[in-house]
């Protein structure tokens, strides 16, 4: 995997206060997921939170943040984050813990079978 080993071990200490987060390999990273919902995640260069629609606009009013666009759409809710955006643990926590209240408002996904 390319993405940063110690920024995914801080994520997982900020979201260890949340029962049954499961980590998965998607975007070329890992993604953090709560009940089967993607909470955030880390690719190559940049941390993803899905904020939801009604945080999106106060999401992308944060410094060193943008729409998150993998395939030329933007996805409406879910935003990229650059590392001067989470350099400090406060900064980090901050964007991280948008994830799990926006995953919790959603109800649980079934999982896959096979």
């Amino acid at each position: 995997m390319a993405y940063d080993q110690a920024l995914a071990q801080r994520i997982r200490h900020i979201l260890a206060d949340y029962d049954a987060v499961v980590e998965k390999c998607m975007f070329g990273g890992i993604s953090f997921l709560l009940r089967g919902n993607f909470v955030c995640g880390l690719t190559k260069r940049d941390l993803v939170v899905r904020v939801g629609p009604e945080r999106y606009a106060e999401a992308l009013a944060h410094p060193h943040t943008r729409e998150m666009d993998f395939t030329g759409r933007p996805m409406n809710g879910w935003v990229s984050v650059n590392s001067e955006g989470y350099a400090s643990d406060e900064a980090l926590a901050d964007r991280v813990k948008q994830g799990p209240s926006f995953a919790l408002s959603l109800p649980p996904k079934k999982p896959r079978k096979g």
